[in-house]
């Protein structure tokens, strides 16, 4: 399993905060993203950074191992 977790008014737009997708040979970090945007297109509309086993990563052609954690976060600001 692929544990995929979402930030801010990212995991509002979804309503949770993670989701479990099935691990298969050859699944991409792109594939997840794909498959989840088809589900939340509001979601992803917002998504702006995307974390890979606890790093910043931007390319989303990486394969993902079985037990992998994948981050979806939306810009976000402080003050």
């Amino acid at each position: 399993m692929i544990k995929v977790l979402f930030f801010g008014p990212v995991a509002e737009r979804i309503g949770n905060s993670s989701l479990q997708v099935e691990h298969r040979p050859g699944i991409r970090l792109q594939d997840v993203r794909d498959e989840l945007a088809v589900q939340y297109p509001q979601a992803f509309e917002i998504v702006c950074f995307v974390g890979l086993n606890n790093g910043h990563v931007r390319d989303m052609t990486l394969p993902l191992a079985d037990n992998s954690e994948v981050a979806f976060m939306a810009r976000f600001s402080g003050g």
